[in-house]
C-alpha cells in the first residue's frame, strides 16, 4: 500500500483536540475525515456532540456524519460496514483516510478485524421481556453473575447493552468480551494510530469550558427541536451525554444548574473510561495534547 494513503487514526479522550488535529492532517496528507464518534452519526445532534460545523471543516470532506435519524439505533456492526466502505473508497481515489473520534468500540470495529457475534430475535426478545419484568438494575446483576468483566464495562447499566451482552453469552456460551478481538494485532490497512495524551489538570477545565459553551450556544433548544423529531430518553441518542441531562431537566429531575454540572461530571467519567480503554492499546503513538500536536504527528508519521 502506498504509505501516503495508509489511514491515520486520531483517538483519545473527549475535548482533547482530535477534530483540529484531524483537519490539520487531512490538509497535510491530502486526506478526508471519517468520523468515529457514535453520537455524531445523528442528524441534529450538533452542539452537544461538538460536531464541527461545515464552515469549520475547511473544505475537507467528512464521512459518517449525519447519517442516522434521531429515532434510529446506532449499531457498531452497521457503522463498521459503511465506514470500511468509506475508507476503501477514499484510498481508491488516491486520498488518505483520517479516522477521527473517541468512541471506543467504533474505533476498534474499524481498525481491527472484528467479526460480530450472532444475534437471534427470539433470544433477544426473551431478555427484553426479562428486562421489562425485573428492571435494568436486577438484569445488570444477572449479567454480573455470568460475566463480571462485561458488567463492569457496562457501568451505566445501559439496558440495551445489558440485553445484548446476555444475548451473546447465551448464543455463544462464552463471555461477552470473548467476542471482541484482542487490542494488539496488526491494524486494518496498516493504520497508524495517534493518541492525544492528557492529564486531568489540563483536560478538566477544558471540559468545563466546553460544556458551558454548549449550553450558551443553545443545547437546550437543540434538544427541544429533537424532541419534535422523536427523541426520547430511553433511546441510544437520548442517553448521550448532555442530551440525557437536558431530558432529565425537562422531566423535572434536575435544575438547570444541576443539568450543567451533571453533564460535566458525566463527561469526566466517560473520559476515565476512554483513557483506560486506549491505554491498553500498544499500537497507539501518544502525542502530548498540551503541545503542538501537528508537529508531533508529522515527526512520527514522516
Amino acid at each position: 500500500m502506498n504509505q501516503n494513503l495508509t489511514p491515520i487514526a486520531v483517538v483519545g479522550p473527549t475535548a482533547s483536540g482530535k477534530s483540529a488535529l484531524g483537519i490539520f492532517l487531512a490538509h497535510h496528507f491530502g486526506g478526508e475525515v471519517v468520523n468515529v464518534d457514535s453520537m455524531q452519526l445523528y442528524r441534529g445532534m450538533d452542539i452537544g456532540t461538538a460536531k464541527l460545523p461545515p464552515a469549520e471543516r475547511e473544505g475537507i470532506p467528512h464521512h459518517q456524519l449525519d447519517v442516522l435519524d434521531i429515532t434510529e439505533t446506532a449499531s457498531v456492526a452497521t457503522y463498521q460496514h459503511h465506514a470500511i466502505q468509506d475508507v476503501e473508497d477514499i484510498m481508491a481515489r488516491g486520498k488518505t483516510p483520517i479516522l477521527v473520534g473517541g468512541s471506543m468500540l467504533y474505533v476498534q470495529s474499524l481498525i481491527d478485524d472484528w467479526q460480530f457475534p450472532p444475534t437471534d430475535p427470539e433470544v433477544r426478545a426473551r431478555w427484553e421481556q426479562r428486562l421489562a419484568a425485573i428492571g435494568v438494575d436486577a438484569l445488570h446483576a444477572e449479567l454480573a453473575e455470568k460475566d463480571a468483566v462485561a458488567a463492569a464495562k457496562i457501568e451505566d447499566k445501559d439496558p440495551r447493552r445489558t440485553v445484548r451482552a446476555l444475548e451473546v453469552i447465551e448464543l455463544t456460551g462464552k463471555p461477552f468480551q470473548a467476542s471482541q478481538p484482542p487490542i494488539n494485532g496488526p491494524a486494518r490497512w496498516g493504520t497508524r494510530i495517534l493518541g492525544l495524551r492528557t492529564t486531568p489538570d489540563w483536560l478538566n477545565p477544558r471540559i468545563e469550558k466546553r460544556t458551558h459553551q454548549m449550553f450558551e450556544q443553545g443545547l437546550v433548544a437543540e434538544v427541544d427541536t429533537l424532541l419534535t423529531r422523536g427523541l426520547i430518553a430511553d433511546s441510544t441518542a437520548g442517553r448521550a451525554i448532555g442530551y440525557a441531562q437536558v431530558l432529565a431537566m425537562h422531566a423535572g429531575e434536575l435544575t438547570p444548574e444541576e443539568t450543567v454540572e451533571r453533564t460535566i461530571t458525566s463527561t469526566r467519567r466517560y473520559v476515565r473510561r476512554q483513557r483506560s480503554w486506549f491505554n491498553r492499546d500498544p499500537r497507539i503513538h501518544w502525542l502530548d495534547a498540551t503541545g503542538d500536536t501537528g508537529a508531533q504527528a508529522l515527526e512520527f508519521l514522516g
